[in-house]
């Protein structure tokens, strides 16, 4: 070893150190980048008479300064805040939609009653029964326009899981083809870490985290993915896509599903449990449909129709200005069946509101009913709750109201098979349907049949409906139902946001510490830059002075 190979020892690690300095500094803005470091070591020494003499210094590799925990830590977190975002997008448009008490149903409500008391206080004014058919109308138009509203809502959110399944399914690809080439890497050069490559794999499983949370298992430095309770994402050089798929039970629902193998080059999307999806603009999306979108939408049906149809039984127990009986004020959808797309059999399921009872409206509830047959016997239970409340045959099914629903079976098209079921929305679309049916102001039955047809005892009954008992078994009133439609908005809002701003603390949390070990600290890369510059400029120093000492040896010589 002689000081020309010495300083060349010296020339290399330092042009190592100083490409990967300007590496760090080039990439110090690159999202997923983490610090790299030139590790080195002596190159030991040669053995002399005098002692052992350095031969200087060697690159051993260059490394990346990564944390496991720290970056899971990081990517829980971030997958956690787009979930709560996802939700959060959702449910202010329909905090806007109810909140503000200026417009919507809340004034068309309002109103509608101020006219019925109209009425009340002159029944005979044609001005007054005009208006209230006006306002009638305003208040059904109300309650088209929100439905309406929560439906586009529902085919956005069908559409938003579509582009976020296929963008999932995009970013397994991508870390299937890092896979590959981080394996290509290693095998070309065994012994050293294809550290952007990790990088780039590292961060677009990040990337995936804020669609869905994966889990990663580590296999000869390949990564597999799996999501919900083990699904299967990716597994050593197979993919596994997820689908978007409408679900069997409504197919006005898009869901997740996976591909099972049911023979060779055949298989059948098999729905997820939206439970077991967490994390990610997915889940948010999944959860915000079945908490609030459903509820909200399902209750708002429910007052419409209960008000509906208090209305209508109120109105017909009174008598008109040409002294008929009162007609049906507003009409109401039915409750909407869907069949399974499974189902073997040819059986339908009817639904209607059982009009023949007087407390109806009081009795409807905001669920909606799975109807499941099992060879002998049918069983109900509500979607929401889990509550099993109705088992039997159909004679006894058809003869039993159930909360306001009167269910039959239709075998005319077929005999049911044992696993067929169906799913049963009552309340889900009414809002939607209500309609004025009177045309003529006359029309309406202001008087009881005891006073004459110029009366308005019955618009007084009418007008009670405002605050009496008519929803929840009893324990709200129409104003009160759309109250609770508001305040539960109002806090599902409050609460996404409270949750936003701690999220986004343990988010800055959590990238401050990984940025600490991972991060590029450019004040240290320009004190490095220096460093290394000196060392190279030194180690070149070397070479000059053995280059001086040859030619003083070769003029001693001469």
């Amino acid at each position: 070893m002689n000081l020309a190979d010495l300083g060349l020892t010296g020339i290399t690690a330092a042009q190592a150190r100083l490409m990967t300095t300007g590496h760090n500094i080039n990439n110090a803005a690159t999202d997923g980048y983490n610090r790299q470091t030139v590790l080195v070591s002596t190159a030991g020494a040669t053995s002399t008479g005098s002692g052992y003499i350095g031969r200087g210094v060697q690159v051993d590799s260059v490394q990346r300064s990564y944390d496991d925990f720290l970056y899971n830590q990081l990517t829980d977190s971030q997958s956690t805040g787009a979930s709560i975002a996802s939700y959060g997008n959702q449910i202010t448009q329909i905090n806007n939609l109810f909140a503000d008490r200026t417009v919507g149903i809340s004034p068309a409500l309002q109103n509608f009653f101020n006219s019925i008391q109209s009425v009340a206080s002159a029944p005979a004014d044609p001005a007054a029964r005009q208006e209230l058919l006006g306002s009638a109308g305003s208040l059904a138009g109300q309650f088209n326009d929100a439905n309406a509203f929560l439906d586009s809502q529902r085919t956005d959110v069908n559409n938003q899981i579509t582009t976020v399944v296929t963008q999932i399914n995009s970013y397994v690809g991508q870390v299937k083809d890092l896979n590959q080439q981080i394996t290509n890497a290693l095998a070309s050069n065994p012994n050293q870490p294809p550290n952007d490559l990790l990088d780039q794999r590292d961060q677009t499983v990040s990337q995936l985290n804020q669609l869905i949370n994966v889990k990663v298992v580590k296999q000869d430095n390949n990564f597999s993915l799996t999501a919900g309770n083990g699904q299967v994402l990716l597994g050593g050089n197979t993919e596994y896509p997820l689908l978007a798929v409408a679900s069997k039970d409504d197919p006005s629902r898009t869901v997740v599903a996976y591909s099972a193998v049911t023979g060779p080059g055949t298989s059948v999307p098999v729905e997820m449990k939206e439970s077991s999806i967490t994390g990610g603009s997915l889940a948010g999306l999944l959860q915000y449909r079945s908490e609030a979108l459903d509820t909200v939408q399902n209750d708002l049906g429910r007052m419409a129709t209960g008000l509906a149809i208090a209305i209508n039984q109120q109105h017909e127990q009174g008598v008109d200005l040409n002294g008929n009986p009162g007609q049906e004020f507003f009409s109401v959808g039915s409750p909407k069946v869907i069949s399974n797309a499974g189902n073997s059999g040819g059986a339908a399921v009817g639904a209607q509101f059982d009009l023949a009872d007087p407390d109806v409206a009081n009795k409807l509830t905001a669920q909606d009913y799975k109807i499941a047959y099992d060879g002998t016997n049918y069983t109900v239970t509500r979607v929401q709750d889990g509550t099993q409340v109705f088992t039997g045959d159909a004679a006894t099914l058809a003869s039993t109201p159930i909360d306001g629903l009167s269910l039959s079976v239709d075998t005319t098209g077929g005999a049911p098979q044992a696993g067929d079921s169906w799913l049963v929305q009552p309340t889900r679309t009414t809002a939607g349907s209500v309609q004025l049916e009177l045309t003529d102001p006359a029309q309406v039955a202001a008087a009881d049949t005891t006073g004459g047809s110029a009366n308005g005892n019955n618009a007084l009954d009418l007008a009670q409906l405002q605050t009496g008992k008519t929803l929840g078994n009893g324990t709200m009133s129409v104003n009160e139902a759309f109250s609770q439609i508001v305040n539960q908005v109002g806090v599902l809002t409050q609460k996404n946001s409270s949750a936003a701003k701690a999220q986004a603390t343990l988010i800055q949390q959590n990238y401050s510490a990984q940025q600490n070990v991972s991060g590029v600290n450019l004040n240290e890369e320009y004190v490095n830059l220096d460093q290394y510059q000196e060392q190279f400029q030194a180690a070149s120093r070397l070479i000059s002075v053995s280059s001086t000492l040859f030619n003083a040896l070769l003029g001693m010589m001469s």
